[in-house]
């Protein structure tokens, strides 16, 4: 591919949850295919340390631009489509990639359907990565469905968006079907690569027991992602049951949560890392796991929890629904329980605490075969082939 050093704009306003992970991917990927990269990101400089440890050698090989610089200060510029505009135009960069579109599609389809369209520059120079279009799948008597539609397929028909990717490979197919010739491809969520560290290294750096079944709950504390209901269920556990939580990520728990956790800490049935997690830390807490919880509350879209667990050859216990529901009952990965169900959670919890040798070691060849299907090369073919298209000259 040849890209004559073609610069590109990579945007991307957060840095929670699965942001600055991505971040790293679609830097690594898109100077591997020779573009110039101009990275626009929240300039906190207390967020430096954090963009150093997820983009490693790559931090001095990219621009970085601060974007309340360009735009003020003003709550919300990352959800502005004018905000893209203007760091567009700041940058020099040929076209802009948003490491998530759905920073702007919301109101993006919605302005469109009503005749309000982005701002000129923009045209025919921007795309991205659309984790969660759940108008898509909204039911078809809300006024979501009748709108954001026809503010879409607008936008792509006008030759808005040089690419849009998707991370539902099912919802993908489906688009391309619907909108023949589009800029529509998929996108996996990559498994990357994991350290190869012993269940017991791990253990003993995070001083958890050796003797239990270690189930993992990491990434953010919000409600929506089912702590509460992780802590439920192992309280719901006969304490001589050998299982053993693990939490870690920025998690805040509060109420009910807090003290049920305090609970099982006081137990030794339970160990909380309360704060971010480094990289390092990140690999020892899937490392010493035998089974990552994902009990997520209508989440929509993938998780990359799940394929950090598929990386580490780890099973996961997962809510019966939506997109990670199909992807675990189609590849085997793992349990499933119904959605908000302590109770069935924790009995998913007592079987997998006892599961024999035999059943864990299926669990982990469909892991091996699901993060070689879904690999980082995957991702950056996928990317480079989806960004190597000329960018569209509409008058």
């Amino acid at each position: 591919m040849t890209t004559q050093q073609r610069h590109i704009l990579v945007y991307e306003p957060r840095t929670e949850g699965h942001h600055l992970g991505w971040l790293r991917f679609i830097t690594e990927d898109l100077l591997s295919g020779g573009y110039k990269l101009t990275l626009a990101v929240d300039g906190d400089p207390k967020l430096e340390q954090r963009f150093k440890d997820h983009l490693g050698d790559y931090w001095n090989e990219v621009t970085w631009m601060d974007i309340s610089r360009i735009v003020g200060n003003s709550k919300g510029t990352g959800q502005k489509i004018s905000t893209v505009a203007a760091c567009l135009e700041a940058s020099g960069a040929e076209r802009v990639f948003l490491c998530a579109l759905d920073e702007v599609a919301s109101n993006l389809w919605r302005s469109a359907t009503f005749g309000a369209l982005p701002p000129k520059p923009l045209r025919g120079r921007m795309g991205g990565i659309y984790h969660r279009p759940r108008f898509m799948e909204a039911s078809m008597t809300s006024a979501t469905r009748w709108f954001k539609p026809r503010g879409f397929k607008r936008l792509l028909e006008e030759g808005w968006f040089g690419q849009i990717l998707f991370v539902d490979e099912y919802l993908t197919r489906r688009l391309q079907a619907d909108h023949p010739g589009a800029p529509v491809s998929f996108l996996c969520d990559p498994c990357p690569p994991m350290e190869d560290i012993s269940v017991t290294t791990a253990r003993e750096q995070l001083k958890v027991p050796e003797h239990f079944r270690v189930f993992l709950f990491y990434g953010g504390g919000y409600r929506r992602k089912g702590l509460h209901l992780a802590v439920e269920a192992m309280l719901k556990l006969s304490r001589d049951i050998p299982a053993y939580l693990l939490c870690a990520g920025h998690l805040k728990p509060e109420g009910q949560t807090a003290r049920g956790l305090d609970q099982l800490i006081s137990q030794n049935r339970a160990r909380l890392i309360d704060r971010y997690v480094t990289d390092a830390e990140e690999q020892l807490c899937f490392a010493a796991s035998n089974a990552v919880l994902l009990p997520y509350i209508h989440h929509f879209g993938t998780s990359g929890v799940l394929s950090r667990a598929m990386a580490s050859g780890r099973m996961v216990i997962v809510s019966d629904e939506e997109l990670l529901g199909r992807l675990t009952r189609e590849y085997h990965l793992g349990m499933l329980f119904p959605t908000e169900n302590a109770a069935a959670l924790g009995e998913c919890l007592k079987t997998a605490a006892y599961m024999d040798s035999v059943e864990t070691d299926r669990y982990q060849e469909s892991a091996g075969i699901y993060a070689t299907k879904y690999s980082r090369p995957s991702y950056r073919k996928a990317l480079l082939e989806a960004m190597d298209k000329p960018v569209i000259s509409i008058p």
